[in-house]
């Protein structure tokens, strides 16, 4: 069984979503994108649907988290080395993100992270999985 993933982010103004993430080189499936939604596609099984709010609150009774003062969950991607991390998150931050922590550096793990133009939290994290064994 092939699984996929699909995460529905609420955001404020779709048209700025979707530039802010096609400058950190992502692309959008066309097929599940309208004027309310657009598919981002991190990979063949994650994607992200970026969601108008009012057409996000329809799959919800529930209340959207304010993502200016909470946390509604932490994103993580996963990168191939130390400099792929700090090229998204540089160009994350130079597209209109802003920082979310503090870097982190353990040697044989490595991450930064920053919040996307509607406060969504996003981590980037390298880890060299043989000194990460050798640690555990």
């Amino acid at each position: 069984m092939s699984t996929k993933i699909f995460v529905n982010l609420p955001v404020k103004y779709l048209e700025r979503s979707k530039e802010f993430f096609t400058k950190l080189g992502y692309s959008f499936d066309p097929q599940f994108s309208d004027e309310n939604a657009r598919c981002l596609v991190i990979s063949d099984n994650i994607y992200a649907m970026l969601l108008v709010e009012p057409f996000f609150k329809t799959f919800t009774h529930r209340q959207i988290a304010d993502s200016s003062v909470s946390v509604e969950a932490i994103l993580t991607l996963s990168a191939d080395s130390r400099e792929q991390v700090d090229e998204l998150v540089d160009r994350a931050l130079a597209s209109g993100g802003s920082p979310a922590a503090e870097t982190q550096d353990h040697g044989y793990m490595y991450g930064r992270s920053f919040l996307d133009p509607d406060g969504h939290h996003w981590e980037v994290m390298w880890m060299d999985m043989s000194a990460a064994q050798e640690q555990g």
